[in-house]
């Protein structure tokens, strides 16, 4: 018999802030078979770190080669050690809701092939996600500046504005024009362009989101316009820039993306902590939270998600969320990364940080029958958080029920401006008809 916090876990609506969940044709039409529905995710990192050889590893997760039983035996070994990771706990939970597996083998792989198949079909992955998953709606980040309503769902699915490109001092001046018809010849021309942007598209983005941490270090500081213009004129003419000019580019056009998103009422999320490869350097040089302290300090009337917990630098992302009023924690693939490790700083979080500051999920992945395992993985692990906080005496159960509606649903409400984002996707949808 469940406990009434976990049953009011398990049936609130869970505000999904991050995936990057393929569009709906793409999954209809060129979506994944059964192994790539539960495997092209993140377990493939540990299935590598346990040794799984790239060729089959590469023939596992990232083809179409209909040989099921051929790409399963070239890594099966490798699965069997990594099964009771934390990306595999929610793969096997995946298999389980979604295909009725309780043990994933060959034999079952194969006969969940026609389930699979007859998943890929319009309106299953908006099904997967708002019922099964039982998510109130999600975030995508599909890594463009476009946020256009989609058909298959208008008010499920929320896009972020991109800004990734910007904040690595990636300027496109073609790209940017075909998208805003603005002809960026310098800095003046550059702001106007990114202020066609947010007027086109700002409207039904739910916030802009930059990962730049993959390509340069999170440090940040204000440059002034003295100092960007010149290396955005050596961008456009093709020239080789250094790596401190590129550092000072792009802290420029973050710097910008974070005006222009407070003036269009949207939160900047940014990614922080741990990158999505294997066999590459936790740096804290370029992923620690505490490098966006000074961007923090500057702009105090913006709203910055600071994304999957951080991990490995909890500890300093406590530190910053609890010094600063305009951050928000988001355990977005956290649970996922390091499932223990995402109880105990969750525990650490309400003790630690105002509730108001917590997000609890983002599952962080491309398919809807993954998502639907990290959801469940999420509300495991929270389930987990907060009756240990009732057991140590902290937390009575109607707080505990308290803080898990807040951080799974309420908290968001009150970030992102999701009612008015929908309003603004109809009002579009309407205009186009």
């Amino acid at each position: 018999m469940p406990t009434d916090l976990e049953h009011h876990i398990q049936t609130t609506p869970l505000v999904d802030t991050h995936e990057h969940i393929r569009k709906e044709p793409e999954y209809v039409t060129n979506g994944p078979d059964v192994l790539l529905a539960l495997f092209h995710n993140y377990v493939g990192l540990d299935m590598f770190t346990a040794g799984g050889p790239p060729e089959p590893m590469e023939r596992f997760i990232f083809t179409s080669d209909p040989d099921i039983e051929g790409r399963w035996k070239g890594v099966q070994p490798y699965w069997e050690y990594c099964q009771y990771t934390s990306y595999g706990q929610a793969v096997r939970t995946a298999a389980r809701l979604v295909y009725g597996m309780e043990e994933i083998t060959l034999e079952g792989l194969l006969a969940a092939s026609e389930r699979n198949a007859q998943l890929r079909q319009p309106g299953e992955r908006l099904r997967l996600l708002r019922d099964l998953a039982h998510l109130d709606h999600i975030q995508v980040d599909d890594q463009v500046w476009a946020c256009l309503p989609d058909e298959s769902g208008p008010e499920f699915f929320l896009y972020d504005l991109s800004w990734g490109m910007f904040s690595e001092a990636d300027v496109n001046a073609a790209d940017i024009h075909a998208e805003t018809q603005v002809d960026v010849r310098d800095l003046a021309s550059l702001r106007q362009a990114m202020e066609a942007l947010f007027a086109k598209y700002g409207g039904c983005a739910i916030a802009i989101k930059t990962a730049h941490a993959y390509e340069r270090t999170l440090a940040w500081r204000e440059r002034d316009d003295s100092d960007a213009a010149p290396v955005l004129d050596k961008v456009l003419r093709g020239q080789a820039i250094s790596e401190a000019e590129r550092l000072c580019l792009g802290d420029w056009c973050l710097a910008r993306g974070v005006e222009l998103a407070i003036e269009h009422h949207l939160p900047v999320k940014i990614h922080t902590g741990l990158m999505a490869f294997n066999a590459t350097m936790i740096d804290p040089d370029r992923l620690r939270p505490a490098h966006l302290a000074p961007l923090l300090m500057r702009y105090g009337d913006a709203r910055f998600v600071l994304m999957h917990m951080s991990y490995p630098y909890m500890a300093e992302l406590l530190a910053v969320a609890k010094n600063f009023p305009c951050v928000y924690v988001d355990m977005c693939w956290g649970w996922a990364i390091d499932f223990r490790g995402a109880v105990e700083f969750m525990r650490r979080l309400i003790h630690a940080v105002p509730v108001n500051k917590i997000f609890a999920f983002g599952g962080d992945t491309f398919w809807p029958t993954l998502a639907v395992g990290y959801a469940a993985q999420a509300r495991a692990g929270l389930v987990r958080a907060l009756q240990a906080e009732i057991d140590d005496g902290y937390l009575s159960e109607a707080e505990a029920i308290h803080i898990a509606t807040r951080v799974m649903h309420a908290n968001q409400y009150a970030c992102f401006d999701i009612d008015g984002t929908r309003a603004a996707i109809r009002a579009q949808m309407a205009l186009a008809r």
